[in-house]
């Protein structure tokens, strides 16, 4: 998979955005989200993402915007302008595979609080959110609710057939919701938002990367 990031800001309107450029300092004015353009910053590194993702920015006469804290766990309402990472796609987007989501729910163990989610290579994964942070994490594309319990995590939720088929539709709803606006941890909708199978996974092929 070809893929990079932009570091897109947006205020809290979401009315302005602005995109870092490539000295990784001065932004620039821009739709956000948009395609990439030439002198902006195409972010690989984890660490780079990391540093600049959910934080707050502030005017500034030198770069038009400068970096300060970053969002706490109480920002819920995203007061200010904040910086949020834009996946920008190079190649096509695969159709995740419910096999291998099977796999993974039915691969950890009921007890831990899991947050099972796509990357963005589209392969499910599964995190401990006792150990590892999950605003601003670069690896989740689409991610699911936090669960512990035998019903929905383990061995025993994959035997759960019409559940299975739920959270897959779920995730491809999500996932084609990532490929759309480009943005990372969309929330998985509810079920009663779901359209057919065939549907997303139409949609998923028509979509075009950059």
């Amino acid at each position: 998979m070809k893929a990079f990031f932009s570091m897109d800001a947006l205020d809290a309107a979401g009315s302005r955005a602005w995109r870092l450029l490539d000295d990784e300092k001065t932004w620039r004015e821009c739709v956000y989200a948009e395609p990439i353009q030439k002198y902006d910053a195409r972010i690989t590194d984890k660490k780079t993402i990391e540093y600049w993702v959910e934080r707050r920015l502030k005017k500034d006469k030198t770069y038009v915007l400068a970096g300060t804290n970053k969002m706490g766990k109480f920002d819920f309402m995203m007061c200010g302008t904040f910086s949020h990472a834009v996946l920008h796609r190079l190649s096509p987007a695969p159709v995740p595979d419910k096999q291998q989501m099977i796999d993974c729910i039915a691969g950890h163990e009921p007890g831990t609080p899991w947050l099972v989610y796509l990357d963005i290579s589209g392969r499910f994964r599964a995190i401990d959110t006792h150990t590892v942070g999950i605003i601003g994490n670069p690896d989740i594309a689409v991610r699911g609710e936090i669960t512990s319990g035998e019903d929905y995590i383990g061995q025993e939720a994959v035997k759960n057939a019409a559940m299975m088929n739920e959270i897959r539709l779920q995730f491809l709803a999500g996932w084609l919701e990532h490929l759309q606006s480009s943005n990372m941890s969309v929330f998985i909708p509810d079920v009663t938002q779901l359209e057919e199978e065939s549907d997303y996974i139409d949609a998923i092929h028509r979509w075009h990367h950059e």
